[in-house]
C-alpha cells in the first residue's frame, strides 16, 4: 500500500495536483514572508496576499489530496484491479503505517500551528494602519495623509474606529464588507462622508486614554495670523484657553470641559446630519436634578419636531470631531508655513499669492502641483522683477512649501477640501462653539447661553508693531480685530466672514 514514501492511493492526478498546489503555495508564502522580513516595511498588498489570499489556496490543495485518494480507492474497488482492504486501514503494528501515521500527525500539528499563527497575523494585518489607510489607496488617501500629520499619528486607526471587544469588531467588519463592494465597483461617494452614525461612543474609545475626571486648569495657546498686505504683517493672539473640568470632586466644574457629563448632563437636538445647526439644548444638573431647556429664539423647534427627535448626549466628539483627520484651510496652512520659516515672509504678498493658488479648484493633484510651480514664480516675475531676480531660492522654497501644504489638505480626485469637513474646535472658519454659544439660545426662565469671549478664553496679548498690546489684569484684553470693522465683530461670528481663504 505504500510506494515511494506515500500511500499508493496518493498516486493519482487529483491528489498529486493537490500536493503540487499546496507545495507551491507554501513556498510562495515562505518566500514573501522572508522578503517582508528582510525589507522591514509594512506593505498592505503583500499582507493581503500572504495572510488572506494564499492560505485558502494552501487549504484547497491539502483538501484535494484525500478527495483524490477516496476517488482512487472507489475506482480500484469498482474495477477490481487488485484486492484491497477497506479504506482507510491503519495498522500501527505495521512500521510503514506507523511511520505514515506519525508523519500525518506531525504534519497536521505543524500545519495547525502555522494556520493559527497565520490566522492571527491575518487578523492583526486587518487591524493595521497600513491596511486601513493604504489598501484602498485612492479612496482612503485623504484620511491616511491627514492622520499621519495629526496628534494621533501613533494611535492605530482601530483604537478609535473600533475599540475593544468582539461586538464592535464584528460590526466594523460587516460594515467593511459593503465598503469593499463599493470600492470594487466604484460605488463610493466623493468625498467620503464622515461616519457620524457609525462611530462608537467616545466614552468607549477616547476616554480609554483621556481621563475626563482629571481634566482641569487652563492652556496657553498662541495663534499667529499673517495679513493679506504686501508686508505679510503678523498678527499674533496669545490666549489662555479655559479648559476647566467637569468633576465636582476636584472643584473644577467650569470652563470648556464643564460639558463633560460629570457635574452636568448636556443633550441637544441638531437639525442636520452633520450637527452644525443646533436649535435645542437640555442641561441637567447632576447634583440638584434641575433641568434647563434652551431654544433658538430666532428659529425654535416645534413641539412635533422635539417629540419626534432623539436628543444626543454631548460627548468628546461633538467638539473634537476631527481629532485625526483635519483638512486645514489654505489660510491656516500658509500661516503655519510662514511661522515655521518654510516660507520667507519678506517675499511681498506671499500670504495672498500662496492662498490664492491653494484655493483654486483643480481636477487632479498633479494639476495643482504643476500650477503652483508656475503661478508663484510668474507673479514675482511680472509684479516684482527685482525680487524675482534676488530671491529665486526663497521663491522656490515657497513653491515647495505651498505644494506640500496643498498635498496634506486638498485631494482633488476625492473632492476633499477643508470646507467639506467642519472642525468644531473654535469658531474661526466654522460655527464650532457658536453652534450653541451664539447669544440666541434662551431658556423659559430667560437665561441666555453666553456669547462672551471671556467665557472660554482670556486674551493675554495681541497685535504687532504699534498696535501690539499686553494684558495687565486677569480679565485680559478686549479683542481687537486686525482690520478696522468697527463693532461688527461683536454681532457677527468670525466664521461668517472667514472661510479659510481671503476674507
Amino acid at each position: 500500500m505504500v510506494r515511494g514514501g506515500f500511500p499508493r492511493l496518493v498516486y493519482n492526478k487529483t491528489s498529486m495536483a493537490g500536493l503540487a498546489i499546496a507545495l507551491i503555495t507554501a513556498l510562495t508564502i515562505l518566500f514573501f514572508l522572508m522578503a517582508q522580513s528582510g525589507s522591514g516595511a509594512a506593505n498592505p498588498y503583500l499582507g493581503i496576499f500572504v495572510y488572506m489570499i494564499l492560505p485558502p489556496f494552501l487549504l484547497f490543495g491539502l483538501l484535494i489530496v484525500p478527495i483524490g485518494m477516496f476517488r482512487q480507492w472507489k475506482r480500484i474497488k469498482k474495477y477490481g484491479e487488485v484486492a484491497i482492504p477497506t479504506w482507510p486501514l491503519i495498522d500501527l503494528n505495521n512500521p510503514k503505517h506507523r511511520n505514515a501515521f506519525i508523519v500525518f500527525i506531525a504534519g497536521g500539528l505543524i500545519y495547525g500551528g502555522l494556520s493559527a499563527v497565520g490566522a492571527y497575523q491575518g487578523y492583526h494585518h486587518t487591524e493595521s494602519v497600513a491596511f486601513c489607510g493604504q489598501t484602498c489607496h485612492t479612496v482612503m488617501k485623504p484620511e491616511h495623509v491627514a492622520y499621519q500629520n495629526s496628534s494621533h499619528a501613533r494611535v492605530p486607526c482601530v483604537s478609535c474606529h473600533v475599540g475593544e471587544g468582539a461586538g464592535w469588531y464584528a460590526k466594523s467588519k460587516l460594515s467593511g464588507a459593503y465598503q469593499v463592494y463599493a470600492t470594487a465597483f466604484n460605488k463610493y461617494p466623493r468625498p467620503i462622508p464622515t461616519p457620524i452614525k457609525n462611530l462608537r461612543p467616545a466614552q468607549e474609545t477616547c476616554e480609554t486614554c483621556h481621563w475626563p475626571e482629571k481634566f482641569f486648569g487652563a492652556q496657553q495657546r498662541q495663534f499667529t495670523h499673517y495679513m493679506y498686505d504686501d508686508e505679510n504683517t503678523p498678527w499674533p493672539i496669545n490666549m489662555l484657553i479655559k479648559t476647566g473640568g467637569g468633576d465636582p470632586k476636584t472643584g473644577q466644574t467650569a470652563g470648556i470641559h464643564w460639558h463633560m457629563n460629570i457635574a452636568v448632563r448636556v443633550e441637544y437636538i441638531p437639525r442636520d446630519e452633520r450637527r452644525q445647526d443646533i436649535p435645542w439644548m437640555r442641561v441637567t444638573d447632576s447634583q440638584t436634578g434641575r433641568v434647563t431647556v434652551y431654544q433658538d429664539e430666532q428659529d425654535p423647534l416645534s413641539e412635533e419636531e422635539i417629540a419626534a427627535a432623539t436628543p444626543r448626549v454631548m460627548d468628546c466628539m461633538d467638539c473634537h470631531n476631527r481629532p485625526s483627520h483635519q483638512y486645514r484651510s489654505p489660510e491656516q496652512t500658509i500661516n503655519q508655513a510662514i511661522l515655521t520659516g518654510r516660507i520667507d515672509p519678506s517675499l511681498p504678498a506671499i500670504k495672498r499669492v500662496a492662498v490664492e493658488v491653494m484655493e483654486t479648484t483643480y481636477d487632479t493633484e498633479e494639476d495643482a502641483i504643476r500650477n503652483i510651480a508656475s503661478e508663484i514664480p510668474d507673479y514675482y516675475r511680472s509684479e516684482h522683477p527685482e525680487v524675482f531676480s534676488e530671491k529665486r531660492v526663497a521663491i522656490e522654497q515657497a513653491v515647495v512649501a505651498t505644494q506640500q501644504q496643498f498635498s496634506r489638505s486638498v485631494f482633488p480626485e476625492m473632492k476633499v477640501r477643508w470646507d467639506g469637513y467642519p472642525d468644531n474646535i473654535g469658531h474661526f472658519i466654522y460655527p464650532g462653539c457658536m453652534r450653541c454659544h451664539d447669544g440666541y439660545k434662551v431658556s423659559e426662565e430667560g437665561w441666555v447661553i453666553t456669547r462672551e469671549c471671556n467665557a472660554c478664553h482670556v486674551i493675554l496679548s495681541q497685535g504687532s508693531g504699534e498696535r501690539a498690546e499686553m494684558a495687565t489684569t486677569e480679565e485680559g484684553l478686549e479683542f481687537q480685530h486686525p482690520e478696522d470693522i468697527d463693532e461688527e465683530w461683536r454681532e457677527t461670528g468670525c466664521y461668517e466672514c472667514h472661510t479659510g481663504t481671503q476674507p
